[in-house]
Order: C-alpha cells, then sequence, then structure tokens
C-alpha cells in the first residue's frame, strides 16, 4: 500500500529533475552589485572623476558592470540611457539601470538593487543606497533600462 503511493510521487520528482526547463531571458543574479557598492560605499562625488578620489554617477556605472558583469558601458549618462531595452519600473529587476532627469538638460543614472532601492553617485553624500520611493528620485524618475548580452561583455 505504502509503495503504491510512494511510487507514483518518486516518478513525479524523478520526470521534474529530467526535464529542460524553458529559456529563459539573461538576468543579474540577486545581490551581484552588493559587493562592490562595499568597495565604493561613501567615495566622494566628483563631476568627470573615475577612481576613488571622486567619481560621477556615470563613472560609477560604468565601473560597476566593468567589474560585476565584464560589460563595457559608455562614459555618459546620456549614452548609457541608449542602451539595451526599455523597461517599466514595475518590471525593475536587480542590475537594471535607472534614470533620473534632475534638470533642464541634466541626467543621473544608477543601478537598481532590489526592494525599491539603488546604488549610485550622489553629488551631496557620495556613493550610497537610495530609495526610489524618496519623494526627489520619485519626482525625477526618467525611464530604466535592462542590459542584456545584446550590449555585450568587454573583450
Amino acid at each position: 500500500m505504502l509503495m503504491k503511493r510512494i511510487l507514483p510521487l518518486l516518478a513525479l520528482l524523478l520526470a521534474a529533475c529530467s526535464s529542460t526547463p524553458e529559456p529563459v531571458a539573461p538576468s543579474t543574479p540577486d545581490r551581484a552589485f552588493d559587493g562592490f557598492f562595499q568597495q565604493w560605499r561613501g567615495v566622494p562625488y566628483r563631476m568627470g572623476g573615475t577612481n576613488r578620489a571622486g567619481l560621477d554617477c556615470s563613472a560609477f556605472t560604468q565601473l560597476a558592470y566593468q567589474q560585476v558583469l565584464g560589460f563595457q558601458l559608455p562614459r555618459t549618462t546620456e549614452s548609457q540611457a541608449d542602451l539595451g531595452k526599455a523597461i517599466a519600473r514595475s518590471e525593475l529587476r536587480h542590475g537594471d539601470l535607472v534614470f533620473f532627469k534632475t534638470g533642464w538638460d541634466q541626467y543621473h543614472v544608477g543601478v537598481y538593487t532590489g526592494a525599491g532601492e539603488f546604488i549610485h553617485a550622489s553629488t551631496s553624500k557620495g556613493v550610497i543606497r537610495s530609495r526610489l520611493d524618496n519623494v526627489y528620485w520619485r519626482k525625477h524618475y526618467w525611464q530604466a533600462r535592462r542590459l542584456t548580452s545584446v550590449t555585450g561583455p568587454s573583450g
């Protein structure tokens, strides 16, 4: 009697293990950027800066993508905003780029890290983690982009 119940369950488990999973779009593993953030946390903002003495937002995302994923991003926020695929805010996943329009011709970029948060080089506080639902960032949110192998890793 016990074998009659166990055998169908065992067959179901074995079938599940041997099935081929459906292909999924490339995605960034959760927490992939956390180590990078810890290394750069608190580094001051410096317009045009690209190192620990100070860096701007697009240099931060450029370094993050290069070190974490091996992707070579362009240097400016405007150029980064043209990459990948535009996605809805409701579809954000860890590793997506989030963009903000902060002035007439001024833009800001960061890396979404999940749970409504993103990491970036803030002009006032340096490299920090912020919330998308913060009054300032919610007001200035512009778009999000998902980068895939289409944009290509650096060689």
